[in-house]
């Protein structure tokens, strides 16, 4: 199962200051618990002030994944969300791009100009055709949200349908059904994602789950503990 933390500094408490120490924190905390993608989503900043704490986070990612004491053979994989320049600049791992951005092939055309053929571009989606589009345009893994709805603006939810249709699983049967356009990338499920619903998830075919609170507002070893215990 793979996990992906998406970052979001505003919510938690404090000033701006304290808000960045705790963001940070948390983002050290993620990588010495060996999830395998953290996503920098900080979209109020300015281009310096991304920077600055891009530089930071890939650090602390960096050291984490060398320290003999994690608890993760791989690597915790940062991303920059929108800015292929900064995560460039940073060094991050990747850039995870959104609707409205540059084509995934265009963000890795100028990965490839720098230098970077390890650069990972990852694209948020909304549908099953958005999914394949991102797919066509080279992405290496998606976001499809929102599952199971937002908590905060109580939306109601896409469900696992998507899933299900892109994996071509039906329900209670995690067989491959044939025929179909399958997606050959992974999918991540956002959106209402809890440890208990997260299994639902990976049974309609998704490769993972991506989640801001679930990771955000709780200890992550022992969430990451009970999600790839189940």
């Amino acid at each position: 199962m793979l996990l992906y933390y998406i970052t979001d500094r505003k919510q938690f408490p404090g000033n701006d200051a304290e808000q960045r120490r705790q963001l940070l924190a948390k983002i050290n905390e993620a990588a010495q618990a060996g999830l395998d993608y953290i996503q920098l989503r900080e979209k109020d900043l300015s281009a310096r002030e991304l920077e600055s704490l891009a530089l930071e986070a890939v650090q602390i990612v960096r050291h984490a994944n060398q320290l003999e004491t994690r608890n993760s053979k791989l690597e915790t994989r940062l991303l920059v969300n929108s800015r292929t320049d900064i995560a460039l600049a940073c060094g991050a791992a990747g850039v995870h791009l959104t609707s409205i951005d540059i084509a995934p092939a265009d963000a890795r055309a100028i990965a490839i100009q720098s230098g970077r053929n390890d650069f990972l571009v990852a694209v948020s989606c909304h549908s099953a055709e958005e999914v394949r589009l991102a797919e066509s345009h080279g992405a290496d893994f998606v976001v499809l949200a929102p599952i199971y709805g937002k908590t905060a603006t109580r939306n109601p939810g896409i469900g696992l349908q998507p899933i299900r249709d892109l994996a071509h699983v039906s329900p209670g049967n995690r067989q491959t059904e044939a025929g179909g356009s399958r997606t050959r990338i992974p999918l991540l499920a956002l959106g209402g994602v809890t440890i208990e619903n997260a299994t639902t998830s990976i049974d309609a075919g998704a490769a993972g789950i991506a989640a801001i609170r679930l990771f955000q507002e709780n200890h992550v070893e022992q969430v990451v503990k009970s999600l790839r215990a189940s």
